[in-house]
């Protein structure tokens, strides 16, 4: 049991703060009364303190499932900067000695972060098995509904997980949760027969304007952006769905303007992305270009803005990303651009990675070896085989696909509604998360309404040495380099 007192002298003691953020103290308080909580709280506001905290309080061990190497290796360089030297994380990264060193010692660990897919794995359940846990914390708990069924659908065992694990006393934490999804959560994490408390939020970040500027065609749309992040103040991040355009444009950037940028996506080597990450967080890079594989685990306070060239795959991610500007309360946008043609590609993308029935048909008919090659060779028959060795039939996977691709409608049928809005845009993402009843008042660092122009003098965030902004490359304006680079390279792929 934890008082709120106790708490308030933990607080300043171990981090040194006198005051908690929104949503910090009633997490905090639920698991001091040993209840289970899900924790609704925005980008920012402190969501991994609630459990750094009661671990270091209660001095009882800390699990946490966490979707990304880097998002962990940031905790637990968080953790030893506040003195917590226990703390680790189970990862591809560690050599054969390092992580034969980490289990030898696990019961001497207070944190240990590790992936569902190496939690789950036999050897791995029964070291975790034999750990008397003070909490289970299941981070980025919003990719239990939005990966698993279709991406990483480990994410749908996570509830068998707590239960090999005894049901330890959990926390669950998102950023982002729309009513749907805080039911999955609940359902996937919990027996019927427990009640989690649940503490939200508001998704809104006051200190972000919402501005959604669109183009005639491709390349007025990369014009639109060269010009963006010549004006804005820096640091930025764009986000692009494909690698070889953040290869590309960084490269652009590079050639046209005088900001430093590089590309971040899952392809390049694990020092690689670490190299970028310390670049950005030291100051270094002005702009990344970056797949969604970059934010998680970056807390960058000073991010000025956020563009998204292609579009996100739903108002979820999209809030989550644009959620790593502006963390240092400082008036911050995310622009998403867009052209006519983006809508079918990214229905495309949505889609492509939901098995079709001849796909499980094939499965189905094929023998050992015919099966052996297609996994190896394609993620859609990977995902079939997950779920076939699970005991799921081809009716029921057929089911819990065509459940998925109607999701996914209707997550793209609110995102386009957003695009074309021609009213608040902040109100209808509230009223998108279930905040029916916010009482956001529209005013001039709100948002862009459909056909206002964008006014960053009025929003203080144009940079201040426009005069050097733009370099010349062998006589060709930015226009014409921009044409010439991509001339043979479809910016949309």
């Amino acid at each position: 049991m934890l008082t709120k007192s106790e708490l308030s002298a933990g607080l300043q003691r171990y981090f040194g703060y006198q005051s908690f953020k929104l949503g910090q103290s009633d997490t905090l308080m639920a698991l001091g009364e040993q209840h289970c909580a899900v924790a609704i709280l925005p980008t920012g506001t402190g969501k991994s303190l609630c459990y750094q905290l009661y671990g270091l309080m209660t001095k009882q061990p800390v699990l946490v499932i966490s979707p990304l190497i880097s998002l962990m290796q940031d905790q637990v360089k968080e953790l030893k900067y506040i003195g917590e030297h226990q703390a680790a994380a189970l990862t591809s990264m560690l050599s054969k000695q390092e992580k034969r060193f980490v289990l030898r010692h696990l019961a001497e660990y207070h944190f240990i972060f590790i992936s569902p897919e190496m939690a789950l794995q036999p050897a791995m359940l029964r070291q975790l098995q034999r750990l008397k846990l003070g909490l289970l914390v299941i981070d980025e708990a919003h990719c239990i509904s939005q990966w698993g069924p279709d991406f990483r659908p480990e994410y749908l065992q996570l509830g068998f997980l707590r239960q090999q694990l005894q049901q330890p006393l959990t926390l669950a934490l998102t950023a982002t949760a729309t009513p749907r999804v805080k039911k999955d959560i609940c359902n996937l994490l919990f027996t019927a027969d427990e009640q989690a408390t649940v503490i939200e939020q508001s998704v809104d970040r006051p200190n972000i304007y919402l501005a959604v500027e669109p183009a005639e065609n491709i390349v007025k749309k990369n014009e639109k952006l060269i010009y963006l992040i010549q004006q804005l103040k820096t640091p930025g991040l764009v986000y692009f769905t494909s690698r070889k355009a953040t290869e590309k444009f960084a490269q652009l950037i590079s050639e046209v303007t005088d900001l430093n940028a590089a590309a971040y996506h899952a392809e390049l080597t694990q020092q690689e992305r670490f190299a970028v990450q310390q670049q950005f967080m030291l100051g270094n890079l002005d702009v990344v270009c970056a797949t969604s594989a970059f934010g998680m685990g970056i807390n960058q306070k000073n991010v000025r803005y956020v563009i998204h060239y292609h579009l996100p795959t739903d108002l979820e991610s999209y809030l989550q990303e644009i959620g790593r500007a502006g963390r240092d309360g400082q008036q911050s946008i995310a622009i998403l651009l867009y052209s006519p043609e983006d809508f079918g590609r990214q229905r495309q993308l949505s889609f492509s990675n939901l098995p079709q029935p001849n796909e499980l048909k094939n499965y189905q008919t094929a023998t050992k070896q015919q099966r052996q090659y297609l996994i190896q060779n394609e993620t859609n028959y990977q995902l079939i085989d997950f779920y076939a060795t699970r005991g799921w039939n081809v009716e029921r996977q057929q089911q819990l696909f065509d459940q998925r691709r109607q999701q996914k409608r209707q997550q793209l049928n609110s995102l386009e509604t957003y695009l074309k809005l021609t009213t608040c845009r902040r109100q209808f993402i509230c009223h998108y998360f279930g905040e029916a009843g916010s009482s956001i008042q529209h005013d001039s660092k709100c948002c862009q309404l459909a056909e206002q122009p964008l006014d960053l003098d009025k929003l203080n965030l144009r940079r201040s040495n426009l005069k050097k902004s733009v370099k010349t490359n062998k006589m060709l304006s930015y226009q014409q380099l921009l044409k010439k680079m991509f001339l043979n390279f479809d910016s949309q792929r």
